[in-house]
C-alpha cells in the first residue's frame, strides 16, 4: 500500500543519554518494529485492568481509558455481567506513576544482577522497561523454567538486602577501561554508540553496576518482591540482526503491590482464553499449514464465511461512498518496485526476484503502484477530480520465521487498500470522507473506542513547505470537524507526507493499530502523474493511501480476541444448529435446515449423539442458536430453541423461529 519505515534495530530505540538499560521510547510503533525483529512470547497488554470470570465465561465491558490509568467498567447490558456492584481496580501506567517505572527499571537492574550471580558466564546486554514490567538480554546459554525459579529467587534475596542504588559519573575512558577489565563485549559496543557526556553508571550496593540514565528507586528494598514475577524467556538478535548472536531475553512484571499483580496476571489469563490461534484451531476457522510454510494462512470453510461478511460490508460501504472497486495482479516487473522506491527503501521485507523470459519479476509487497498504473492510463481533468479507487489486494512481505504470530503478523495478507487522487483544496473534505467511512465500518463490529494520533513533517521529507502545511491543515480541519479528540506527533509523519492512525479498543481494553490514512507528495512525483488544470496546464494531483481494517488476517484475529470466539449472531459462521433427539426426528431436522438455509440463516443438522453431549458440542463450538427436536416437534411441527447464553426459550413454529432470527440478524441484537 504505502512504504513503511524498516524495523529499527534494538540500539535506535534508546536515546543516547538512555546508555544500556534506558526506556523503550513511548510509541506503540517502536513496540511493532521490535516484533518484526524478534520473537515475542505474548501479546502487549497496553491496557490493563481487573477482569472477572463466571462459570467460565468472561465478561464483556465497557472500557473508559485515559492517559494516566486505565480501569474496567461494566456493562450493564451484557448478558454476562448481572447486577455487578463491584468497585473497579485501577491499574497505574508507566506514564502515570514514576514509583512502578522506577520498580520497573530497577527489577531489570536487579535481575541482571541475579543473573550474573548464578551464571558467571552469562554477558549483559540491554534491559529497559516495557509497558507490563521490564526484560533483559543475555548472551548465555539457553535457560529454562526451572532456571526462571532459580533466578526469582536470587532477586528476592537481593531485593530482602534492601541494597541502595548509587548513581555515578564518569569519565568514557573510565567507562571503557571497567568494562574492558569485566569483559563485556555488548558494553563496550554500546558506550561507543553514546555520544554524550559525562558517561553515568548505577550501583546496586557496591556488588554490581550498569551503564544507564535511570530513574531507579533509592534501594532494592522498595520493591515489593511479591508483586514481581518472571514470566518468560525468548530468543532476541542483537541489535535486531539475523546475522548477530541470538541472545536470551527474559521478561518480567513488577508492581506496586500484590493486588496490581493479581490483577494483571487475571488479566493475561483472559487474553489467554482469548488467543485467536488456539480459538482458531479450536473452532475451525483458520490454520497455518506447515507444509506450505509459515506466515501463510489457510481460510477454513467457518472462517470464510466471516470473511466473506466482512467482504461483503466492505464492498457495500465502498461502493455507496463513491469508491470503484479494483482487482489487480499478484506479481509485476522489478521496474516498477524501482520506480516506486520499494527496491530502495523496503528491499528486505520483498521476497527475491523471479526471472521469466530473462525478465526479473517480483511478488508485490504493496498495492499502489497499481494503483498509479490505472490511473496513468489516460489524461485526466481538474473536473475528474476527487477519483477513488479500492482493493481487497493481498500482499507478501518478507518477516523473520521467529517474528510470525497466528493472524496478527504473517508472511501474505489481504490489506482493504484505498487510494484517492485530488486537488489540494478536495483533501479536507477526503479526508472527512474517510473518517466517517472509517466509523461506519468499525462501528459494524461493535469498535466505537479510538485512539487518534496525527503524525507532521518529520525533519527528512519530501515536498515544498507550502503543500505540506496545507495538507497538515486539512488532516487537522478534518478531525476537528469530525469532532474525534487526537494528539498530534510531532514529526513523527512519512517522509513522504502527514497521516492519520487510528488504533481501536478491543473488550479487553487493548488497542489494535487499524486504520490509517496518509497523504503522499512522493509517488505522484516518482510516477509523474498529472492532470490538466483549468488553465490548460499540467499539474501533479495529491495522492492519499488509506486503509480501515488494515489487513483482513489480523482483523480477523483481533474480532476472534474481542469476541472470544463468541461472534454476535449476525457474524456467526453458523448461526442455527439444529437437533434430533433420536434418529427418528432425523428428516425433519434437514427441512427445517433447508427451510432456514432458504432464509438466509446458516444452519447445519448434527446427530449420532445423545441430546446432552449434542449440546455440549453445540455450546463448546459457540453456537449462538439450537433448535431441539423430540417427538412432540416432529408431531406439532415445532422446534425448541435454545441459546448459548440463556439456556432453553421455550417451543415455536419453525416459522417463528425464522422470523425472529430473521429480525435478530437484521438489527445486529441477539436472539
Amino acid at each position: 500500500m504505502f512504504i513503511l519505515q524498516r524495523m529499527v534495530s534494538t540500539h535506535s530505540l534508546f536515546s543516547a543519554s538512555a546508555f544500556v538499560s534506558g526506556p523503550i521510547l513511548n510509541k506503540s510503533s517502536l513496540h511493532s518494529n521490535l516484533s518484526r525483529s524478534f520473537s515475542w512470547p505474548k501479546l502487549e497488554f497496553r491496557a490493563l485492568a481487573l477482569y472477572k470470570t463466571r462459570n467460565g465465561l468472561s465478561t464483556s465491558s465497557a472500557v473508559a481509558t485515559d492517559s494516566a490509568s486505565h480501569t474496567l467498567l461494566s456493562d450493564q447490558n451484557d448478558p454476562l455481567e448481572k447486577g455487578s456492584a463491584e468497585k473497579p481496580l485501577v491499574l497505574p501506567t508507566n506514564e502515570s506513576s514514576e514509583k512502578l517505572l522506577r520498580i520497573r527499571h530497577t527489577c531489570a537492574h536487579v535481575m541482571a544482577m541475579a543473573v550474573q550471580k548464578l551464571f558467571p558466564n552469562a554477558k549483559v546486554t540491554i534491559g529497559p522497561w516495557i509497558d507490563n514490567g521490564f526484560y533483559y538480554d543475555f548472551d548465555m546459554e539457553p535457560l529454562t523454567d526451572k532456571d526462571l525459579k532459580k533466578i526469582k529467587k536470587e532477586m528476592d534475596r537481593i531485593i530482602a538486602r534492601n541494597l541502595p542504588l548509587v548513581r555515578e559519573e564518569v569519565s568514557r575512558d573510565e567507562a571503557h577501561s571497567r568494562i574492558k577489565a569485566l569483559n563485556e563485549p555488548y558494553k563496550l559496543e554500546i558506550l561507543d554508540s553514546i555520544k554524550e557526556e559525562p558517561i553515568t553508571i548505577y550501583h546496586i550496593g557496591g556488588e554490581w553496576w550498569d551503564l544507564c540514565a535511570g530513574p531507579h528507586v533509592p534501594s532494592t528494598g522498595i520493591i515489593n518482591r511479591r508483586a514481581v514475577e518472571l514470566e518468560s524467556v525468548a530468543g532476541a538478535y542483537w541489535r535486531g540482526d539475523e546475522n548477530k548472536p541470538m541472545l536470551q531475553r527474559i521478561y518480567g512484571t513488577a508492581w506496586e503491590n500484590e493486588e496490581q499483580l493479581k490483577a494483571y496476571l487475571h488479566f493475561k489469563e483472559e487474553a489467554k482464553r482469548r488467543d485467536h490461534r488456539r480459538l482458531g484451531q479450536d473452532l475451525d476457522l483458520f490454520s497455518i499449514q506447515n507444509d506450505a510454510g509459515g506466515g501463510l494462512v489457510f481460510w477454513h470453510p467457518k472462517g470464510a464465511v466471516v470473511r466473506n461478511i466482512i467482504e461483503d460490508l466492505w464492498r457495500k460501504i465502498h461502493i455507496d461512498r463513491g469508491y470503484d472497486l479494483l482487482y489487480t495482479p499478484h506479481v509485476a516487473k522489478a521496474d516498477l518496485w524501482k520506480i516506486s522506491g520499494h527496491i530502495d527503501f523496503y528491499k528486505e521485507n520483498m521476497y527475491d526476484q523471479m526471472n521469466i523470459e530473462d525478465e526479473l519479476y517480483q511478488l508485490r509487497p504493496m498495492n499502489c503502484p497499481y494503483h498509479i498504473l490505472i490511473y496513468k492510463r489516460k489524461q485526466h481533468s481538474y473536473q475528474d477530480f476527487p477519483i477513488r479507487v479500492a482493493e481487497l489486494g493481498t500482499v507478501y512481505r518478507y518477516e523473520l520465521s521467529g517474528s510470525l504470530h497466528g493472524l496478527f503478523r504473517v508472511r501474505g495478507f489481504t490489506q482493504d487498500d484505498a487510494h484517492i487522487f485530488c486537488l489540494s483544496d478536495q483533501i479536507k473534505d477526503e479526508i472527512r470522507g474517510v473518517l466517517d467511512l472509517t466509523e461506519e465500518m468499525l462501528l459494524q463490529f461493535g469498535f466505537s473506542k479510538y485512539e487518534v494520533n496525527l503524525s507532521t513533517r518529520p525533519e527528512k521529507s519530501v515536498g515544498d513547505d507550502d503543500i505540506w502545511d496545507k495538507a497538515t491543515s486539512a488532516l487537522k480541519d478534518a478531525l476537528d470537524d469530525k469532532g474525534w479528540s487526537y494528539e498530534i506527533d510531532e514529526g513523527g509523519g512519512a517522509f513522504y507526507g502527514p497521516k492519520i492512525d487510528l488504533k481501536i479498543e478491543d473488550a479487553l481494553g487493548r488497542k489494535w493499530q487499524c486504520s490509517t490514512i496518509q497523504v503522499d507528495f512522493n509517488l505522484p512525483q516518482r510516477f509523474d502523474i498529472t492532470y490538466v488544470d483549468s488553465n490548460s496546464e499540467k499539474k501533479r494531483p495529491i495522492m492519499i493511501h488509506r486503509a480501515v481494517l488494515g489487513s483482513l488476517e489480523r482483523f480477523f484475529g483481533v474480532l476472534i480476541e474481542h469476541y472470544a470466539g463468541d461472534f454476535p449472531l449476525w457474524l456467526s459462521p453458523i448461526q442455527a444448529r439444529i437437533l434430533p433427539v433420536t434418529d427418528k426426528q432425523l428428516e425433519y431436522c434437514n427441512e427445517v435446515a433447508k427451510k432456514l438455509k432458504e432464509n438466509g440463516i446458516r444452519a447445519e443438522v448434527c446427530h449420532g449423539e445423545r441430546l446432552p453431549k449434542l449440546i455440549r458440542n453445540a455450546e463448546t463450538q459457540k453456537i449462538p442458536l439450537m433448535a431441539v427436536v423430540g417427538g412432540k416437534e416432529l408431531d406439532t411441527g415445532t422446534v425448541t430453541i435454545r441459546t448459548r447464553f440463556v439456556g432453553d426459550i421455550g417451543t415455536m413454529t419453525v416459522d417463528d423461529f425464522i422470523s425472529k432470527t430473521m429480525s435478530a440478524i437484521e438489527n445486529r441484537t441477539a436472539f
